[in-house]
């Protein structure tokens, strides 16, 4: 159940509006900002950890008995929420009973050497097949809770409705990726563009294929004039992070009181600063580096330090060559965008609109460090093979019991596999998994890329 749910947060990335522009293949675009809404960081964050923003889940005693006491209050939390692990909120129904409902921290956060790091992607996720609640399950717990205990059962029904319609279609072919545009698209399809009123059946087609994504840290988006990999999220921010709540929402009334709050998760999310690199670093090389990097590739990613500037650069197909399924998919299934567009997001005085790309933005590079896996789609172990594509494994695999980081390569330690096998094998041979592109690393001498990476252990 947990890796299913762990997706809800970055679906509230993944849902935007726009009008429908196509861009063809062309130099680099420059993103123009979109006015934010100003808030609260410190109320921002509260809310964020042990708000409402979904208010249907699993009743807290059943919860309990599935999952046990959680002995690791990273978030600090006090009262129901202190035993809970951090990647779910104790709310209160409707009816007032207690329910357990994922957070946002189920893919924005992630245990790295033993501390939380806030704002951190999750590449331990895990969506594959068997990793997900089943809706046979959700049947299940449904008529338990009828029979039962019919208030529980009315304050887990939104939750248990939305699982049954749409829990069977959401799979990755390897774990560390997300199903973030999938569950938009899902959730979409069974829900009332004006009204949010769910539909048993779907409204609008469903492709089947399931497209991976790597989680980006929220730290970048301070920097940024868009959201998303191609940067078709435009508009308030605000309303893109809130998306969640279409998870359980009940009609739009209740989303304008979530959305009261997410001006003030902005504001926590724009305060996050990326965790410094823990090692001492070589300061000659760091130089070096760091006149590398200006000459081969500021012009996408930036400046940094004082005085620094991202450009907001949206990089045409033809030029970054990367795995294209990714946005492509916005293409091809362009009723999603269109209902997006025209739906309650995009509408009153801080609106949102999505704007495909045929291509991806060059994010900013903060923190970078600590970021691995690499590209879109998690396809690069670590920074030394994204920065020399002939070193890019066919297939790879790391522990994901016991993850060890490598902070000279930056990235996960992993092993070269010959073949694919089973589920943590990173199989890039798959449609939408592809190691290509990006390859200006290639010409830099071996010397280069080493200062270049020790320089980006600064950012």
């Amino acid at each position: 159940m947990k890796k299913f749910l762990a997706v809800i947060g970055i679906a509230a990335a993944c849902l935007s509006f726009s009008t429908w522009i196509f861009h063809p293949d062309s130099d680099p675009i420059a993103i123009q900002p979109s006015k934010q809404r100003s808030g609260n960081a410190k109320a921002g964050y509260e809310y964020l950890t042990t708000g409402d923003y979904l208010r249907s889940g699993i009743p807290l005693s059943y919860f309990k008995m599935g999952f046990g006491k959680n002995s690791m209050n990273y978030l600090q939390r006090s009262g129901l929420n202190a035993e809970i692990p951090y990647d779910y909120t104790v709310v209160h129904a409707p009816n007032g009973e207690p329910v357990v409902a994922p957070n946002c921290m189920q893919c924005h956060a992630q245990v790295f050497d033993g501390k939380l790091i806030m704002g951190l992607g999750n590449s331990t996720i895990d969506f594959t097949h068997g990793e997900k609640l089943d809706p046979k399950n959700a049947a299940s717990a449904e008529r338990l809770l009828k029979n039962l205990d019919p208030k529980k059962y009315e304050a887990a029904e939104p939750f248990l409705r939305v699982v049954k319609g749409i829990g069977g279609q959401l799979h990755t072919e390897v774990r560390g990726v997300n199903t973030a545009d999938r569950l938009a698209a899902l959730l979409a399809s069974h829900r009332d563009p004006q009204t949010f009123r769910w539909s048993d059946h779907a409204l609008l087609p469903i492709p089947s294929e399931v497209v991976p994504s790597d989680v980006p840290a929220w730290w970048m988006l301070k920097k940024k004039n868009a959201m998303f990999y191609n940067g078709f999220g435009r508009g308030d921010f605000s309303r893109f992070l809130m998306a969640s709540n279409l998870l359980t929402v009940n009609d739009t009334a209740e989303s304008v009181e979530v959305d009261a709050h997410f001006n003030d998760v902005l504001a926590y999310i724009n305060s996050i600063q990326p965790p410094p690199y823990p090692h001492p670093v070589n300061k000659i090389l760091v130089r070096q580096g760091g006149i590398l990097f200006v000459q081969h590739c500021s012009k996408c990613h930036g400046n940094y330090g004082s005085g620094g500037k991202y450009p907001n650069l949206l990089i045409p197909e033809n030029e970054i060559l990367t795995d294209s399924a990714l946005f492509k998919s916005n293409y091809q299934s362009y009723q999603f965008v269109e209902w997006f567009n025209q739906s309650w997001f995009a509408m009153g005085d801080h609106p949102a609109r999505l704007e495909p790309f045929n291509g991806y933005i060059a994010p900013p590079l903060d923190g970078i460090w600590i970021t691995a896996p690499y590209l879109h789609n998690g396809s690069v172990p670590d920074l030394e093979s994204l920065l020399n594509s002939e070193e890019r494994p066919r297939y790879w695999a790391r522990d994901f019991d016991n993850p060890e980081y490598d902070y000279d390569k930056l990235g996960w330690k992993y092993s070269k596999e010959d073949s694919a096998r089973g589920t943590t094998v990173y199989n890039t041979t798959l449609p939408g998994y592809g190691n290509y592109g990006h390859t200006y690393g290639d010409k830099l001498s071996s010397k280069e890329r080493k200062a270049i990476i020790e320089y980006l252990k600064t950012l």
